[in-house]
């Protein structure tokens, strides 16, 4: 008798996974019409002039500006700008694989003539049997991080070249310091000699120019010394039209279009001067035809929303100072330069390329931002956005020349400097006039000299703030002494708090300066602090 089998239990029975259901061919191009990147399929062999197109989305038509039925009817490598990517294309789809991606980046050349920077990736699509038979593209617009990549990379490169043009135009100073103040020594012995005096007075001219030089120098390295003051920008534009107008000459036309109502900003007047002059020249030499040169000033509100990225000029109340030509234009390698010290496109011999550089300088010390827009053949337009300032305007007071007169001195003086040609001329200079003169390398030479003295020093000559140890030597000296007076030959922003005292006995006169200025500043901390 056979025995009946069980039959097996539910729990016992094995099934098989149910396969995914394709998706629609509908659903699937609706999804690659939302992507937010550009999409098209194309048929799997490239040819020299790209791909052939079957398909693309909405974004990647937007980003060409060509339409779907438009791109379907030619190869796709007409819209990149360097033919290089397309034969590395050409011999990647000769060898496609599934495994296998093609990416890289570079410039799509749009409808409109315009450039996109784009980066994509190339994938095959197999059948069945594991065939290429399709590639599908994915193009990213990146064309924003790009600019703002070189606007970064632009802005590390100026810096560094401020940092190191700021350098040199400190140790510039010193010589300068020596050859001007020795012109005056010099003239001051040489009694009724036309001829002597001539030469020494051709002499300080040319270190007057060289300082004019280091100064530019400093404010692109944003260490020149600034006096700014709250001033009418429309007024101080319309103040400097005549000489503006004499520096165009026969070149071209000078046309103001000032706003009434533009507004106040605080900045050093005679920088933002100089800033008008240099952009005034730059424009004269673009000029074609006895062109135009245009400054115009407004008052102007960026939003909020308008700042999207780093580079962008923060929110806020600006007055704008506009120079704009119809002139010849920059192209972009130009603008990529544009202020950097030293860098012109005049001829040898007619443009230091310090111009720029000083613009750049006074403008950042000034907490303001520009802008250039240029094209070839076109013209150029340097915008100036310095923030609108509230307060009643500070008038401008002409400075005079001072004159090497003898101050005949008696204090003691300490004088700390590191450069042993610029310490030899201010000692001699104050030695002559009846000082009693120490000098020092650095500031613990300068203290140890101060301790062998049964008496203090009455003023201390130094670069406060540059020198290392400086502050801690002029309090060491105040503590002995609490009427002692600083010079400092440093800018004034560079001392630190510690060392701060009454204004009566502390001036800055930083470098170079005119020995004439030098007796007249020590005599007047002398006298003022006694």
């Amino acid at each position: 008798m056979k025995t009946k089998r069980p039959s097996p239990t539910r729990a016992g029975r094995v099934r098989r996974a149910p396969r995914p259901a394709a998706a629609p061919a509908a659903l699937l191009a609706a999804a690659l019409q939302c992507q937010s990147e550009g999409v098209f399929i194309a048929e799997h062999r490239a040819q020299a002039d790209g791909l052939k197109i079957v398909f693309a989305n909405a974004r990647f038509c937007a980003m060409t500006g060509y339409s779907a039925a438009e791109l379907q009817t030619r190869r796709h490598g007409f819209l990149h700008a360097d033919k290089a990517d397309l034969e590395r294309l050409r011999r990647w789809a000769a060898k496609a694989a599934p495994s296998k991606v093609f990416a890289g980046e570079g410039d799509l050349i749009r409808k409109n003539g315009g450039t996109i920077y784009a980066a994509w990736s190339f994938s095959p699509v197999t059948d069945a049997r594991g065939r290429v038979t399709h590639i599908v593209a994915t193009y990213r617009d990146t064309t924003a991080k790009r600019d703002l990549e070189e606007a970064l990379l632009h802005a590390q490169r100026l810096d560094a070249v401020g940092r190191l043009a700021g350098g040199v135009a400190h140790d510039f100073n010193n010589l300068i310091s020596v050859i001007n103040g020795y012109c005056q020594i010099v003239a001051e012995k040489i009694g009724d000699n036309p001829a002597l005096r001539r030469d020494i007075e051709e002499i300080h001219k040319a270190g007057q120019k060289a300082a004019t030089l280091t100064r530019q120098l400093l404010a692109f390295g944003r260490r020149q010394p600034m006096d700014p003051r709250i001033i009418p920008l429309s007024q101080l534009v319309q103040e400097n039209a005549e000489i503006l107008t004499r520096v165009l000459g026969n070149a071209g036309r000078l046309e103001l279009k000032l706003a009434a109502d533009a507004g106040q900003v605080r900045a050093d007047p005679d920088q933002l001067q100089q800033v008008l002059l240099n952009l005034t020249l730059n424009a004269r030499d673009a000029l074609r035809d006895h062109g135009c040169v245009t400054i115009s000033t407004a008052r102007h509100e960026i939003k909020t929303g308008r700042h999207h990225r780093p580079s962008d000029i923060p929110p806020g109340q600006y007055v704008v100072l506009s120079v704009a030509d119809n002139g010849t234009g920059m192209d972009a390698d130009t603008q990529s330069h544009l202020f950097e010290p030293f860098f012109t496109t005049k001829e040898p011999g007619k443009g230091s390329g310090l111009g720029l550089a000083l613009v750049y300088g006074v403008v950042q010390q000034s907490n303001g931002f520009i802008r250039v827009h240029s094209a070839l053949l076109v013209g150029s337009t340097f915008e100036i956005y310095l923030p609108l300032v509230a307060g009643p305007a500070e008038p401008v007071t002409a400075r005079p020349l001072p004159m090497l007169t003898p101050t005949r001195g008696h204090e003691t003086v300490l004088l700390v400097e590191s450069d042993a040609v610029v310490g030899k001329m201010v000692s001699g200079m104050l030695t002559s006039d009846g000082y009693q003169v120490m000098t020092a390398h650095d500031a613990v030479q300068a203290l140890q000299l101060a301790r062998t003295l049964g008496q203090p020093p009455h003023i201390l000559i130094a670069s406060i703030g540059e020198q290392e140890g400086c502050d801690q030597l002029v309090q060491a000296l105040r503590e002995r002494n609490p009427n002692l007076c600083v010079l400092c030959t440093a800018p004034c922003e560079q001392i630190c708090p510690s060392a701060c005292m009454t204004a009566a006995r502390r001036l800055c006169l930083p470098k170079p300066f005119a020995l004439s200025e030098l007796l007249k500043a020590t005599r007047q901390l002398l006298d003022g602090g006694a």
